[in-house]
């Protein structure tokens, strides 16, 4: 990863692609598939996760479209893909290791794997670089959100 913004203490990463108000982050890959997760903000408020179950691989998910349930201490909720795709990969480790998205949300924690139907238009629909700082900054005023708070061995992009 590149260059990161701090934002009340929440780490985001300059490069990656996001869907603010649901705390979605988005990597495109090199062999053109799309990693998908929960940001610094989105493990700071949920705290703790306790779970992770997913949507079936190998099926074309719309945009929108729930591909996992994440279960922590005070939340339980879906991840809706903010890319429309076939799901190819979802994190093995999270079922044991729901944790993992706490302590490494943007390296070992990601989520799923979709293979984009139209990545180009999808990614038009969200904001990246200096564009998701401003928007994090004006959400986290708006909804009164403490500063990010990272549990110990939290791993920096």
């Amino acid at each position: 990863m590149g260059r990161v913004a701090i934002v009340r203490n929440c780490v985001l990463p300059l490069d990656l692609y996001y869907r603010v108000e649901d705390h979605i982050w988005v990597r495109p890959e090199p062999d053109g598939s799309v990693t998908l997760g929960f940001t610094d903000v989105a493990q700071t408020t949920a705290g703790g996760m306790l779970h992770v179950s997913y949507r079936p691989v190998g099926r074309f998910y719309p945009r929108g479209k729930v591909v996992a349930l994440v279960e922590s201490a005070k939340w339980l909720g879906p991840l809706r893909t903010p890319v429309a795709g076939t799901l190819i990969a979802v994190n093995d480790a999270l079922p044991q290791d729901a944790g993992l998205i706490n302590r490494s949300p943007y390296n070992r924690g990601w989520i799923a794997r979709l293979q984009p139907e139209d990545l180009e238009a999808d990614l038009s629909r969200l904001i990246t670089g200096e564009a998701a700082v401003a928007a994090y900054e004006a959400l986290m005023a708006q909804k009164g959100l403490d500063d990010c708070v990272h549990c110990e061995g939290f791993e920096m992009p």
